[in-house]
């Protein structure tokens, strides 16, 4: 036992020795971070928001009475609120396939899913082009019958879900993977069909980690701009979204308008990050009750 511990002191000693600095090493990292942090964020946060009132409360609220940003505006939120949900549907579903069965094309499954993080928004953009645009695939088809889908809202859309879809799925798959399937095999044992199971035992597994991946579905479709300006045309009041609609402003050299815009995506990405931190926080909190 003795010599047990005499052989364990060492190994202890070099853990401390590898994860433990001097204080002057520490400040200079947290400095390092911090200064990021301040040039990176913080700054241009506080240069968002002096821009935006820097011709005073009345110019930033008449920026929002103007009938191409409210369409702007009113876009954004209509394509995140059709985009979200069905990648939410998306994701649930392929993280369940993937972490309750084994099949064929499993790991080239994961692969498709985290194709859109790999390429270009630009990239995804040109490909529906290429399929639903004039000249494209479906093209002729599309226009004999009278549908848009380029240069109209279903173009936005789809780029959208296109370029948002890896963020629900890839929230759960994890957390499904370590929480494992036994208390829904329990479950099915008393008789529960497939959605009580999902609503009863499932979901309340997963909820943390739902929250999470669809805050960040969330954020990426109303923030997306390469994609969704191959696909849009920028056709003002009609095809902008809130991103393409900052850019004309600010082309235009109206600079208090563009950051008022502007202001509002940070409000919303500042409400995002905080919602996700506090759901990452849970996630993390219930990994940890997962693998004790």
């Amino acid at each position: 036992m003795a010599g047990a511990i005499a052989l364990l002191k060492p190994r202890m000693a070099a853990r401390r020795a590898a994860t433990s600095e001097s204080l002057v090493i520490k400040v200079i990292f947290i400095t390092i971070v911090l200064a990021f942090f301040a040039l990176f964020l913080v700054l241009p946060l506080v240069v968002v928001f002096q821009e935006a009132f820097s011709k005073g409360l009345t110019v930033f609220l008449k920026t929002f009475e103007d009938r191409a940003t409210a369409h702007a505006v009113w876009l954004t939120l209509l394509v995140a609120a059709i985009a979200v949900p069905l990648n939410t549907i998306f994701g649930v579903t392929a993280a369940w396939s993937i972490s309750r069965f084994r099949f064929r094309g499993r790991s080239f499954l994961i692969t498709l899913i985290d194709l859109p993080l790999w390429i270009s928004p630009v990239v995804g953009g040109l490909i529906y082009v290429l399929v639903f645009g004039a000249q494209g695939w479906l093209g002729p088809w599309l226009q004999a019958n009278d549908i848009r889908v380029i240069f109209a809202i279903p173009g936005i859309v789809l780029v959208t879900v296109f370029v948002t879809f890896p963020f629900v799925a890839r929230g759960l798959i994890p957390l499904m993977q370590a929480q494992g399937a036994r208390e829904e095999e329990a479950a099915a044992t008393l008789g529960a069909n497939g959605w009580q199971m999902f609503m009863r035992v499932t979901l309340p597994k997963i909820k943390w980690g739902l929250l999470y991946g669809v805050i960040l579905c969330n954020a990426r479709a109303m923030g997306e701009f390469g994609a969704v300006s191959v696909v849009s045309g920028h056709i003002r009041g009609k095809t902008n979204t809130m991103p393409l609609h900052i850019e004309i402003l600010y082309n235009e050299y109206h600079f208090a308008s563009a950051f008022a815009v502007a202001s509002v995506l940070a409000l919303l990405a500042l409400l995002s990050l905080a919602i996700k931190t506090f759901a990452e926080w849970q996630f993390a909190r219930q990994l940890r009750q997962t693998n004790m």
